[in-house]
């Protein structure tokens, strides 16, 4: 019998959440025979990254995975034994149901149980990765577990053919060229350089547009339909629509629909350039081999600045002082004007893209050797088996 493993995720971040838990979920079906339940409150997020998700259905097969729809009566609902996976994964911290938390407790053996951390470089990690933790009146022990960048930590999320899948694609230039077509980008667009952009709606991205449109260099801005959407909609001078590009001065931007993730995987690859948010399209842009200007989601007492900092540490180094500069600057941690502005970070950063892209394949080669999230935690919590 496979070992059967459940995957409580609640979507707070629109696709971060959902795109962690369903590569993961998707991964551990698909490399290593596991039986995995996806519980899920947002499925009309998920259907955005996954379109064959039925948004009516409480129960459904996709991909293999057995999808559950987490409503509000499930936290109310009494479960069976029967109903307990042998592996619970709590992703970020998630309140699991109550009633399912008894049944736990009433398994012999009683289930792994894990708490699915969010992404950071910072050092702390190490130390609390793999802590155990007592339930409070249950006889249950919860383990917190850290995805990372050393060997410590439990390595990122990465399927194992990905890197072959991309090497394939970024030396079939027919393949790459008919992949943008397929989005509906020109040749002419396809000419110029290529920059994906995702972020959230507090990115300065006005100042940056505006830095593109006045540069020497012909930039081709994809945006997602909806994203950055002030922003958009002042470039275009109207609300637009997916399909539909505009050109003023040096920068030209295309509005894709929103895309399924192998599609999107495709597109990091692609472009010379990506902007990224959150966690999943973070790791994304660190398997694409290109450079990519991370968005960090916002927390209170500006402690995502302590956290970019930290990984712009372990991945810039010192010599890339100009991914720094901009990336600070871009994430409100650095006032870019006493850095010369937008115009000069810009042209800095883009004369660094070089520098970046060799950067980037050195930096592959370092996460390969820590293995990959799926197949560490899967150890992980059979060895407490």
């Amino acid at each position: 019998m496979p070992t059967t493993l459940a995957l409580f995720c609640k979507v707070i971040d629109n696709y971060g959440d959902i795109g962690i838990c369903w590569r993961l979920a998707k991964q551990l079906t698909a490399e290593h025979g596991v039986a995995v339940t996806l519980w899920v409150d947002d499925l009309a997020s998920f259907r955005r990254i996954c379109p064959p998700v039925d948004v009516t259905a409480a129960r459904q097969t996709v991909d293999g995975v057995a999808v559950r729809h987490w409503q509000v009566q499930d936290q109310q609902a009494d479960f069976e034994v029967a109903d307990v996976a042998e592996i619970v994964i709590e992703f970020f911290g998630v309140d699991l149901p109550p009633g399912y938390i008894d049944a736990m407790a009433r398994c012999a053996p009683r289930p792994v149980w894990l708490n699915l951390e969010g992404l950071t470089a910072e050092e702390w990690v190490e130390g609390c990765h793999t802590l155990p933790s007592s339930h409070p009146r249950l006889p249950l022990t919860k383990h917190f577990y850290f995805p990372g960048y050393t060997a410590k930590t439990g390595g990122l999320l990465r399927e194992t053919g990905l890197a072959r899948e991309r090497h394939a694609f970024q030396h079939d230039a027919p393949a790459r060229q008919a992949f943008l077509d397929g989005l509906g980008v020109t040749p002419q667009e396809q000419r110029a350089l290529l920059v994906s952009l995702f972020c959230y709606p507090y990115g300065p991205v006005s100042a940056v547009l505006d830095a593109w449109r006045q540069g020497g260099q012909p930039v081709t801005c994809l945006v997602p339909e909806g994203v950055a959407l002030d922003a958009v909609q002042a470039f275009f001078g109207h609300a637009p629509r997916a399909g539909q590009a505009a050109t003023h001065g040096a920068l030209t931007m295309r509005v894709l629909p929103f895309i399924p993730q192998p599609d999107y995987d495709r597109l990091l690859w692609a472009c010379d350039l990506n902007f990224v948010r959150g966690e999943d399209s973070w790791v994304r842009a660190q398997w694409a081999g290109k450079p990519f200007v991370w968005h960090i989601y916002a927390q209170d007492e500006n402690l995502h600045h302590k956290k970019l900092r930290a990984f712009l540490q372990r991945y810039a180094e010192d010599q890339m002082g100009a991914l720094s500069d901009f990336s600070l600057c871009w994430n409100g941690a650095h006032d870019a004007a006493a850095l010369g502005g937008w115009p000069a970070l810009w042209q800095a950063l883009h004369a660094a893209v070089p520098a970046l892209t060799a950067r980037a394949a050195e930096w592959e080669q370092q996460m390969l050797v820590h293995g990959d999230l799926a197949s560490k935690l899967l150890g992980f919590a059979r060895a407490l088996r």
